[in-house]
Formats: structure tokens, sequence, C-alpha cells
């Protein structure tokens, strides 16, 4: 298969012209004329998920996040990014990222963190069109506390060593639920219109969650921006596999920058 039809699949899913106007999304790095045969799927483009789809001899990476954000004037290999595309274009690796197309697709990144916690009957928690939007808002099968639910979630999303944080009362028991993949503090009054019991993102802020609370606002989970928008490389991984017949590998690099969590009253770390 070449690299177009891979390219022409995703935009098919994730159409660019779905993505906010700041966001760089599509085909970063290759020829569309290349033989694809072997996909890694990474939340982002770093030299370790670099050197990994080398390892594992990768024809294209797939990834969430967007390797040049920013306009650039020069790709030199003087800088992270410039030696990473250098170190793409020797190995002969392309590179595609679907970043906020995915997160408002449907399905799309806040439907597989919907998936990984078990809520069911979802709408999307911030509509942009014809069934998308960002975040995801639906129900548990069953009420939880709020303490349950969070160790719900530091279990079955990769937080590793960090966990999850709680704003709220871990005693009060929740049933509706709204989540978002990434950084999803822009939409903390949407949860709080819809009188969610929690809202589940990550980035949350000191000051943004104070006002938030004072206002009224539900309670809030923050199990960072990594662990909730990782599940969607199995998602998409599966679906390219069917549409494709492509080998796909969930890259097993955790790329989350923070690594460990110290507490004080002599807590081991």
């Amino acid at each position: 298969m070449i690299l177009a039809d891979v390219v022409a699949a995703l935009d098919a899913r994730y159409p660019p012209d779905w993505a906010e106007d700041w966001d760089r999304v599509g085909l970063v790095v290759g020829r569309p004329e290349q033989r694809v045969s072997r996909v890694l799927a990474v939340v982002d483009v770093t030299p370790e998920t670099v050197a990994e789809a080398l390892d594992v001899r990768a024809d294209l990476i797939l990834a969430h996040h967007p390797l040049l954000l920013k306009g650039v004037s020069s790709v030199a290999a003087t800088t992270p990014a410039g030696r990473m595309i250098h170190d793409l274009i020797t190995g002969g690796v392309a590179a595609f990222v679907a970043h906020t197309n995915a997160d408002v697709a449907s399905p799309g990144v806040s439907d597989a963190l919907a998936d990984a916690l078990g809520i069911v009957g979802r709408m999307p928690l911030q509509p942009t069109g014809e069934g998308r939007g960002h975040g995801r808002v639906g129900r548990l099968p069953v009420q939880l506390p709020l303490r349950e639910f969070a160790q719900l979630a530091a279990r079955v999303l990769p937080t590793g060593d960090m966990g999850v944080r709680i704003a709220g009362d871990p005693a009060q028991r929740i049933t509706l639920v709204a989540v978002c993949g990434g950084s999803g503090d822009e939409f903390l009054p949407q949860a709080r219109e819809l009188g969610v019991d929690v809202y589940l993102t990550g980035d949350l802020k000191h000051h943004k969650v104070s006002d938030h609370l004072f206002a009224g606002g539900p309670a809030l989970i923050d199990a960072g921006h990594f662990a909730t928008e990782q599940p969607w490389l199995g998602e998409v991984a599966e679906w390219l596999r069917k549409e494709t017949s492509l080998e796909i590998i969930v890259s097993q690099t955790r790329t989350d920058p923070w690594t460990a969590h110290v507490y004080g009253h002599n807590r081991p770390l």
C-alpha cells in the first residue's frame, strides 16, 4: 500500500477541515508514493518514539500531537524537531498527525476515553456539528462514589505513578459523567451547564478549578493529558488495521513528561 492511500483513509475519517484554525494536521514527513506496511501509533513524536519506530521498522508514525505546531524557517538538525525530522527521513519513516480533527470525530479521542471508563449513552460535551464535538457526556452503568470512580480511572488509564487528582467530595455518588481527552479546562462551563456529577479531563489549573467550584460546578478529576488521550491509539489502530490490512503497532513508549509523584511525610516514592 502506498502512503497516499493511507493518508486518504485517515483524511476521510478525520477531515483536515475539522481541525481548529491554529492546529497543524496531516502529512508532516514522507513521499506520497512510498510503500507502507507497518504503522506505529503514538501520542507524541519524541526522540524516544522516533527511535521506537526505527527499531520496529515502521514505515509510518501516526501521531496525535503535531510535530511542527508553530511556523519554522529551518529544519536543520540543530533543534530537537529538526533532528527528529532528519532521523525520520534518513530512516524512511513518514509521519502523519490527527489532532483536533480526531478530538471532535465520532468515534474520536474522547469516545476512546469514555469506552475505557465504561461510560454509555454518550453525546458531545461541546457539539461542533453532525453528532461530533469536543468531549463526551454519558452515564455509568451503576452509580459509584467519586472515590471509586477515581480509582477506576487511575486503574484503567495509563496514569503511571502520577495517579489522578480529585476536586470534590470523595463520598459523592455519581452517575452522569463528562470526559474530555487532553486539556479540557475550556469546557468547564459546559460541564456545569449540563449538570453532570463529575468531569474528568487533563491539565486543570488551580484558579480555573477554584472558580469552577465556587460557581457550583461538578466534581473534577484530573487524570493527565497523556493518560486521557492514549486510549485513542488502540481504537484508531484497530480501525486502521481493518481498513487497510496494514500491521499497526501501538507504541509502548510513555511520553507523559511527568515521571513521578513524590509525597511528604516519609511516604515512599
